[in-house]
């Protein structure tokens, strides 16, 4: 199954996580202009199971930003480490920026971070970003695309069709509709479907 690209350090489109392989990148959004790009598709959760409101949220020790907190990778290359030190072994390797993480501790300039299967590592505090991206969730049990409306409104007319994976940019959300832009896409889309954003969670 198609997944975003997390190389291991000397196995190439090799898993670092489970032992399992992933293939590369790969697949399609499905758009009503019949325009394709690429697609990152997993089985993605929509929500993080416990998730709470930023403001209920402890906040860093360092940033004093909540934590968890959603960010997404600053370069194309990101070194996830086994610790918080330059000397703990590189475990895996993101190769694409943009694609949404989860913080889920910090240790002076290092962040613990989370991803969408639920692999956890270090990262330095600069190769993240606090654009907000997040990921096409796919439904239980479905593989049905998932609308892009012109307007937070479920009667509101679609504009595209995303398979799940896709990735895209987090403009706003008003707790059950995000506004979600990406490569021949801008419009709305129903919160509990990204994998990047809390339940109820509102972004201005």
């Amino acid at each position: 199954m198609p997944t975003p690209l997390r190389h291991p350090v000397g196995g190439p489109f090799r898993a670092a996580v489970r032992g399992a392989a992933w293939p590369l990148l790969k697949g399609a959004i499905a758009v009503l202009s019949t325009v394709v790009a690429l697609s990152v598709a997993a089985t993605i959760r929509p929500a993080v199971a416990g998730s709470v409101a930023a403001a209920e949220l402890p906040t860093g020790s360092v940033s004093g930003l909540p934590v968890p907190r959603f960010v997404s990778l600053k370069p194309d290359r990101v070194n996830v480490r086994g610790g918080p030190t330059k000397d703990h072994e590189v475990t895996w390797v993101y190769t694409r920026a943009g694609l949404p993480v989860e913080i889920t501790a910090e240790f002076e300039n290092w962040r613990r971070i989370r991803d969408w299967e639920g692999a956890e590592g270090w990262v330095y505090h600069s190769l993240l970003s606090g654009k907000r991206t997040a990921f096409v969730a796919r439904a239980k049990g479905s593989d049905d695309l998932v609308p892009v409306r012109a307007d937070a409104d479920p009667a509101s007319p679609v504009k595209a069709q995303l398979e799940a994976g896709v990735v895209g940019t987090v403009k706003r959300c008003d707790g059950t509709w995000c506004r979600f832009i990406g490569d021949k896409f801008d419009g709305w889309i129903a919160q509990e479907r990204l994998w990047g954003v809390y339940p109820n969670e509102k972004i201005d």
